[in-house]
């Protein structure tokens, strides 16, 4: 394997005479290199594509952790990628280096974070379940051999698909006793043709947490349809899939696994952590304020409950009565006399 090594630690291979899997260019630039047992590692900076009768096939060898890598807490993790006409081959080419980039800073393991991927378009395919691929060497091979679908964009039909297979124990998702966080991460860039927002409310009630990435043409209502809350910290934007490596980072800082409150934080009373960011909650007796901060006391609320068979008033009103009664009776009584009395004047004169 032929290379030329400069003051700047760049090696340019040249493949011509190689054919193993996992990339399809005849000339990459590698940095970082780190020297093994078994070869070279390099993250892979993209070049221009070759023509077809130059493309070669080489391996990237798996290396020790580096700065880029964390010890992130371990998942779930199922991507959903959108694969339908709107993305051309190219175009799923940069979806497959973002997909490998997030392994790669991630724990790959039994025990650490396990990956699937939900390839859809008209049509939803599995390509590998959670209990397929447990190291990051064949999940990368796995994701290099995904092809488009083509045709149209049932996202939700993808997100049902994840839910009832992927994220299921038989697949390989870990039990809830364990406590292990269940994420989806869904990458497209148009509008679904069906109806996201049920079949994504149930997925966030099944546990599922669901970050969605827009690109290009994608529906921004349907992406905040279907991630989960804080949508601030779950919903995604890039311009081009030229730019959506960028995300890997943003992403490695919310699947790490990083205490957010004890980073610093400004609520009153309790910081709560999440996956991306924190959110305040207040202490008993407490409610929280409009700036989701600061807490104030709550206020005792008198209610008046009334009575649903208004026996109370209906007492009311009998002793009211009575009373007037008893009153008229009494008025009665002495006009009664004072005629008696009358009458006996009368009769004595």
């Amino acid at each position: 394997m032929p290379f030329k090594e400069t003051s700047t630690t760049t090696l340019t291979f040249s493949l011509s005479n190689i054919n193993l899997p996992f990339c399809s260019h005849q000339l990459r630039v590698c940095t970082s290199i780190t020297k093994s047992l078994f070869g070279l590692y390099c993250s892979v900076l993209y070049l221009t594509k070759m023509s077809s009768d130059l493309q070669k096939s080489c391996f990237l060898f798996s290396a020790p952790a580096t700065d880029s890598q964390c010890a992130s807490r371990p998942l779930d993790l199922v991507f959903i990628i959108d694969s339908s006409r709107s993305v051309r081959p190219i175009e799923f080419e940069k979806v497959k280096i973002f997909l490998v980039d997030m392994v790669d800073t991630l724990d790959i393991g039994p025990d650490a974070t396990r990956v699937a991927v939900v390839n859809y378009a008209s049509t939803v395919k599995i390509e590998f379940l959670l209990k397929d691929h447990l190291d990051k060497v064949k999940i990368k091979q796995a994701i290099n051999r995904i092809e488009p679908l083509a045709a149209g964009t049932m996202t939700g039909l993808a997100i049902k698909k994840a839910m009832d297979e992927a994220f299921t124990e038989k697949s390989g998702a870990r039990s809830r006793s364990k406590n292990i966080s269940k994420v989806a991460i869904i990458v497209t860039d148009g509008r679904p043709q069906d109806q996201v927002e049920q079949v994504s409310a149930a997925a966030r009630a099944s546990g599922i947490e669901i970050y969605a990435v827009g690109v290009d043409r994608a529906d921004m209502r349907s992406l905040r349809l279907m991630a989960s809350n804080p949508l601030d910290d779950h919903v995604f934007y890039v311009e081009t899939y030229g730019v959506i490596e960028k995300l890997t980072s943003k992403f490695r800082e919310t699947l790490c696994g990083l205490d957010r409150c004890g980073m610093g934080h400004d609520c009153e009373h309790i910081c709560v952590s999440n996956v991306s960011s924190y959110y305040c909650q207040c202490r008993n007796g407490y409610i929280l304020n409009e700036d989701k901060r600061t807490c104030s006391l709550k206020k005792m609320k008198v209610e008046v409950i009334e009575d649903p068979c208004k026996c109370e008033a209906r007492l009311a009103f009998q002793k009211q009565t009575q009373a007037s009664l008893q009153d008229l009776t009494a008025k009665l009584a002495a006009v009664i006399r004072k005629v008696e009395q009358l009458e006996n004047m009368v009769g004595q004169a």
